[in-house]
């Protein structure tokens, strides 16, 4: 019998291409749909969670939202994974510099995502697992970034559970005094789901508001105008195939 539909995607493993990218919003997903795939499709609606398909420079790329936080993308990325035939998984989010080093639109590669999430804790692991980004994804992904003259950051990002912690300002100092760069609230759980799948993930995020200094960026501008990083893993998607 299928694992599909599945109940969260409404689709069949020949809808998704081999890689795809993976914003929050689903009105991201749209927007890069829109403005850079050719024939795109939409291929999954379930719950207002767009996912497109179309061509990237004659290369098929998929594109489908999370939605916020480690439980959504947690289950959106094991169902591609496990049931669609997807290989790599490129989130493409937004995240709070906690680094002086860090500039709004700046762009980050999370090559591990620390976390204060307790995800991991269903393996039942003897110790602590560190969900890593696949080194040759972040590999590609940073030379492209080079190539491109992008504004581009290789480090640790800080996955939370909590947009509105009680201890905010303390624990974002204390990540920060360990060297990492920026906080969002997705890579952790999408790199677990690859490592426990035997896929890849990357998590490409931007720079949308900067904790040290409070400049922030809008929701419209988030949405729409984060357009290096779209096309840094659209160009990433293509190398990889």
């Amino acid at each position: 019998m299928a694992n599909y539909p599945t109940p969260h995607i409404h689709a069949t493993p020949a809808d998704f291409a081999p890689t795809v990218l993976m914003p929050g919003d689903p009105l991201r997903a749209k927007f890069i749909a829109e403005n850079f795939l050719d024939e795109a499709r939409l291929v999954n609606n379930v719950r207002g969670i767009q996912g497109y398909t179309g061509l990237y420079d004659g290369v098929p790329v998929s594109v489908m939202a999370s939605g916020m936080g480690m439980p959504s993308i947690g289950i959106y990325s094991y169902e591609l994974f496990n049931f669609f035939d997807v290989q790599t998984i490129l989130r493409v989010g937004s995240a709070g510099a906690l680094s002086d080093k860090l500039k709004v639109r700046d762009i980050v590669l999370g090559m591990g995502a620390c976390t204060n999430s307790a995800y991991a804790g269903q393996y039942g692991l003897p110790g602590t697992f560190a969900p890593t980004a696949d080194y040759g994804v972040l590999r590609t992904c940073a030379d492209i970034a080079q190539e491109m003259g992008l504004p581009t950051h290789v480090g640790n990002l800080l996955s939370s559970d909590t947009f509105y912690a009680d201890n905010g300002a303390e624990a974002n100092a204390a990540w920060a005094k360990m060297g990492v760069l920026a906080v969002e609230m997705e890579a952790a759980a999408l790199y677990l789901n690859a490592a426990r799948c035997g896929k890849r993930a990357l998590a490409i995020c931007t720079v949308s508001d900067h904790i040290l200094t409070g400049e922030a960026t809008s929701s419209e501008e988030r949405q729409n105008s984060f357009t290096q990083m779209m096309e840094l893993a659209l160009n990433t998607a293509k190398a990889l195939g």
